[in-house]
């Protein structure tokens, strides 16, 4: 089965700087990649590159098997559902949805049917007559949604989509997007900058720095498996620590670590928030901040003979730590990575 979208070597040049540069990937039917990376990346511009509305100056781009490197926005048979919804304020639910296809020819009365349809999907049925303006946030990204499946297009962009909503809205719908991609087995792009909503809703991860592509790989591989130290200290709040490789295990700092680590000589590890332990432990340290979050607490800790304060997050919120405490640190192995140095 052929990739729905390809890039074979795609470049991006606005002048002399190179927005989107030398990159190449593929995506196949039915699942949802997202695109992810720090603002100017080169993410936004991929995505537009897919949808036509920036235009390649090296490279090709296949949709479906088919060169639409030069072709125009309205011949690539793809939907966008945009950061601002761009929702028609004076049209109801139904009328926004039904619009792509009226334009496209579509008689009203299968319009509507169609348009009802892909309404009740989403999970709005009863709402078709309603404005914009009476809808919630999230409902007015499902209608925008709505409005983008109906066409029925190869691949469905998201950019940014939950930017505008409130943190827990954004859980909801995210789950939502997720959910509906996954039952119409659809080919979505999906660009964020926030890294839990890339693990949350993606089949696989593209990392961009600097209009390239950092790492390529599923959300696990992504978290466990960093190949670089931008990608560890990007993807979830990672330790970047040095340590020496000795008989029994890391010297970090004042201490030695049993932890059994690929390389030699002097490593730079990857240590997750969530992969160090309290209480029994061969590295000592002090406790010089902490803040409780509700679900679990969150310390800064000065491990002895480190310069780095670590950034620990601790599950017990019943008898937490204090500044001052002085504590014994173990670690967990698989929240360690190996990651190279430059």
């Amino acid at each position: 089965m052929t990739d729905t979208v390809i890039f074979e070597k795609v470049a991006k040049r606005f002048g002399a700087f190179a927005a989107v540069d030398d990159v190449s990937f593929s995506i196949a039917p039915g699942t949802l990649v997202t695109l992810l990376g720090p603002s100017g990346c080169g993410k936004t511009t991929t995505l537009r590159l897919i949808a036509g509305l920036e235009h390649a100056t090296g490279g090709r781009i296949l949709i479906d098997g088919v060169d639409v490197t030069r072709r125009a926005a309205a011949e690539r048979d793809v939907s966008m559902v945009f950061q601002s919804y761009a929702l028609f304020p004076h049209m109801s639910v139904l009328e926004n949805v039904c619009y792509g296809l009226r334009a496209s020819g579509v008689a009203r009365g299968k319009a509507e049917a169609m348009a009802a349809e892909k309404i009740g999907l989403v999970g709005l049925s009863g709402l078709e007559r309603r404005l914009p303006s009476e809808l919630s946030g999230g409902q007015q990204q499902r209608v925008a949604v709505a409005r983008a499946i109906v066409l029925e297009p190869k691949v469905l962009l998201f950019d940014e989509p939950l930017s505008n909503l409130d943190a827990k809205l954004r859980r909801r719908v995210r789950d939502e997007i997720r959910a509906l991609q996954q039952d119409l087995r659809l080919t979505v792009v999906y660009v964020t900058h926030d890294q839990q909503e890339a693990l949350a809703v993606s089949d696989r991860i593209i990392v961009m720095q600097a209009g390239r592509i950092a790492q390529d790989a599923s959300p696990r591989d992504l978290y466990e498996r960093p190949v670089s130290r931008f990608i560890a200290d990007f993807i979830g709040d990672a330790n970047l620590v040095p340590g020496t490789v000795v008989a029994g295990g890391v010297r970090i700092g004042g201490g030695v670590a049993p932890l059994d680590v690929a390389g030699t000589g002097a490593v730079l590890l990857a240590i997750r928030p969530q992969a160090f332990r309290f209480g029994m432990g061969t590295l000592r340290g002090r406790v010089v901040k902490a803040a409780y979050l509700g679900s679990h607490m969150e310390y800064g800790v000065q491990l002895d003979g480190l310069a780095e304060e670590l950034f620990v997050i601790g599950a017990d919120t019943m008898a937490p730590l204090q500044a001052g405490a002085e504590v014994a640190i173990e670690i967990d192995p698989a929240g360690v990575a190996v990651v190279p140095a430059a």
